[in-house]
């Protein structure tokens, strides 16, 4: 006797299962294709399953055992033979070319670069020739001298903030103080007046 949870949870475990059946027979017709040897970990890792599924379903067995047995009936196919060779030829000349693409490219990108290091270097020396002897001293001198200054100024303004925070403190305390010393003299300020 079934219940609807049941049968749901059955129900996503075949469509589970389904769906790693699916990512295993693009594994293998991937690897079949690109003529790579079958084994059960790089089917494992390719089409994102586990080994222990790929040793304990039976349909997943039975689709490794399809491929292997096909293999096996084609020498040629999984053999690095003159029928591979030519199949596997353009896919190794296809991925030199693009290598010889990005090198190229990543040479016109260094002779650029290059290029406008030189640039830089050179409108660095050109300022430095622009001054006059001694001038680039002076100008370090001086930034040292500011930066102490700044430093000196960035200090005084924290003892000066210190000194303002302490200031308030001190006014709010006064304030209470003033307030509760008012609330101890009210009895005292207001006399009864008398009638005669």
């Amino acid at each position: 006797m079934s219940t609807p949870c049941t049968d749901a949870a059955v129900q996503a475990r075949r469509q589970t299962t389904q769906v790693m059946l699916e990512r295993l027979q693009t594994a293998l017709t991937t690897a079949a294709r690109d003529h790579t040897p079958v084994t059960v970990a790089a089917l494992a890792r390719t089409a994102r399953v586990s080994r222990t599924f790929l040793n304990q379903n039976q349909q997943a067995r039975a689709l490794i055992e399809q491929v292997t047995r096909a293999s096996r009936s084609h020498p040629a196919v999984s053999t690095s033979g003159s029928g591979s060779g030519s199949r596997a030829q353009p896919a190794w000349k296809e991925r030199a070319l693009n290598a010889e693409d990005a090198l190229t490219q990543a040479q016109r990108e260094i002779r650029t670069q290059r290029t406008h290091i030189a640039d830089l270097l050179g409108k660095i020396r050109d300022l430095e020739h622009d001054l006059p002897e001694g001038s680039l001293q002076r100008i370090v001198t001086e930034n040292t001298t500011l930066k102490q200054h700044v430093r000196q100024l960035t200090q005084d303004n924290q003892q000066i903030q210190e000194r303002l925070t302490s200031a308030r403190q001190n006014n709010r305390f006064m304030d209470k103080r003033i307030a509760d010393l008012e609330a101890q003299l009210a009895p005292y300020l207001t006399i009864p007046t008398l009638r005669p």
